[in-house]
């Protein structure tokens, strides 16, 4: 009996697939109020302040786990990416981003 992929495996496997070709190709906001789609928002609020830390950490969060490609592109900013790293916290989304990209995982090692 062939063994079933574990749910990380599908995860990562699922960012993977959504990754911008280089962290340059982010071209998304880095101040002021941004209104997210529900399609990424879809459980509560919808618009961030990126000049607030909490709503900023929030919105990248949600961009991160929901986003497709297109949304990785449109809404995250390569500087504020790098900049919130080492404090971002799912470790499916860490472990595709960091193994893309090495400057994040040089900025995680450095906050460590």
């Amino acid at each position: 009996m062939a063994s079933q992929p574990r749910l990380s495996d599908l995860r990562r496997a699922m960012f993977v697939r959504r990754l911008p070709a280089a962290l340059s190709e982010l071209a998304g906001p880095k101040h002021g109020p941004v209104h997210l789609p529900l399609h990424l928002a879809w459980s509560g609020l919808t618009t961030f302040d990126l000049d607030r830390p909490r709503l900023r950490m929030s919105y990248y969060r949600i961009v991160l786990a929901e986003g497709r490609h297109d949304d990785l592109v449109q809404y995250l900013d390569q500087d504020l990416l790098v900049g919130l790293w080492p404090t971002l916290i799912s470790p499916d989304v860490r472990e595709v981003w960091e193994s893309a990209f090495g400057e994040l995982a040089a900025s995680t090692r450095a906050a460590a």
